[in-house]
């Protein structure tokens, strides 16, 4: 029994282009991300050095469900609570790109651009390949 094998998205071909394209991507990400250093900067949300107000509807949210676990008033503060804390921890991050070469900086781009034009290559069908995996049943 012969079954129709198939490569990357399913179409005929281009596994090796597509497995390349992962590592060159991946590797191209992962060197780009190391340059970016992530700091935090003082909590400004809704005024200055306000992150204890923020705290309040999760606290609230918490004192009811801890009395009532079905309070619909407790699930909806206890969730705006963490909504607005991730928010302001989002809102409060300082991202930086750490100095680098020109050189650099060119290797990591080409390689996450040249990974994802093989990835990309690698799921278009292959004219061809399907007669040289053999005959089909």
């Amino acid at each position: 029994m012969n079954e129709r094998q198939v490569g990357a998205g399913g179409t005929p071909g281009g596994g090796f282009e597509f497995l390349a394209g992962l590592v060159m991507a991946a590797g191209g990400g992962y060197m780009l991300l190391n340059q970016v250093e992530v700091v935090t900067s003082f909590w400004h949300f809704w005024g200055a050095n306000s992150f204890g107000l923020t705290l309040l509807p999760l606290l609230a949210g918490a004192g009811l469900l801890f009395f009532n676990g079905r309070s619909m008033a407790g699930w909806l503060l206890t969730t705006l609570g963490l909504a607005i804390i991730l928010a302001g921890i989002l809102m409060n991050m300082d991202i930086y790109f750490r100095p680098t070469s020109l050189f650099n900086t060119l290797i990591m781009l080409v390689l996450v651009a040249g990974g994802i034009g093989l990835i990309a290559r690698a799921l278009r069908p292959h004219p061809g390949a399907a007669d040289r995996e053999g005959p089909q049943a």
